[in-house]
């Protein structure tokens, strides 16, 4: 299992917008200012955040009794130099009839501000046991995706774009929410399980808000309620990846979370089918901003 950082519109912008801003008597009007917000780029918050797991629901062919374990994420980098992100997800399910399974985790990744290149590296064990490295690179050429692999083996594959990589889709989606978009699709490709996996995916937005977080129970995502995002407007998000393919589909995997204007996240669920898991986001780390946007 594993978190897809866990994003195809552009951005609002032009002279309109602008001349519209400064023609409104006595100051910008509401729609203005959420129109000026919709234009603005996207800056996404160099953080260190860690989720501590517990079950949310089990059923099915393959229920669990219990889960727990952590998720550390460490992001960093910008529009012009690109972004660097280390994961590592540590999750200990129990089962009656299956017994214990503990899987870790460690994935790095680095995207180009673009968008059109990406360089992964995935491994992990179970119970111990070391599975094949995953290392390879992606990149987005026009509308021509293509993937080279060093290991488990080398080889490369390609199909038609565009696909988006995990940043950039972080991106589209902060944008289709500023927007007021109810819906993304976008193909995604972020490196996980053996490296040749596009998703089709699919983002359910709901309303915007703000002020101190709902997430259910009193001490869940702290740093959420009492830090600075406390007033930081947030969307929640359903986020379902499918295994690519015509008509009617299952999700694979559904994740849900409160998407905060710049990219961090709340409100963590990680579904998979016969059992959920639950994020409480218990250390959030950010670092200050520039004090100039990146402008690539």
């Amino acid at each position: 299992m594993r978190l897809r950082p866990a994003l195809a519109l552009l951005l609002v912008g032009g002279l309109a917008q602008a001349g519209a801003l400064k023609a409104a008597p006595g100051g910008p009007t509401p729609a203005a200012e959420a129109l000026a917000k919709s234009a603005s780029p996207v800056v996404l918050a160099n953080h260190r955040a860690v989720y501590d797991l517990s079950l949310a629901s089990s059923g099915g062919t393959r229920s669990v009794d219990s889960a727990r374990g952590r998720i550390a994420v460490d992001f960093k980098g910008d529009a012009c130099q690109g972004y660097t992100m280390q994961t590592r997800q540590v999750t200990v399910l129990e089962s009656s009839e299956t017994g214990s399974r503990t899987s870790d985790l460690r994935n790095t990744t680095f995207e180009g501000g673009n968008g059109h290149e990406f360089r992964f590296r995935t491994a992990s064990t179970t119970n111990g046991n070391p599975s094949p490295t995953v290392d390879g690179s992606a990149t987005l050429e026009g509308e021509t995706f293509k993937v080279r692999l060093k290991e488990p083996k080398r080889d490369q594959f390609g199909e038609a774009g565009p696909v988006l990589f995990p940043s950039l889709h972080m991106r589209r989606l902060i944008e289709a929410a500023r927007a007021g978009e109810t819906t993304l699709a976008a193909k995604v490709f972020d490196g996980s399980d053996d490296g040749r996996k596009v998703y089709d995916t699919l983002a359910v937005i709901g309303r915007p808000s703000t002020g101190p977080t709902q997430a259910t129970g009193s001490e869940r995502d702290r740093p959420l309620r009492e830090g600075a995002l406390a007033s930081v407007q947030r969307w929640p998000v359903t986020l379902s990846y499918f295994t690519q393919g015509r008509g009617e589909r299952t999700p694979i995997y559904t994740l849900s979370f409160d998407l905060y204007d710049n990219g961090v996240s709340g409100a963590l669920k990680l579904d998979y089918g016969d059992f959920a898991i639950l994020g409480d986001l218990s250390r959030l780390e950010l670092d200050k901003g520039p004090d100039k946007p990146c402008r690539p």
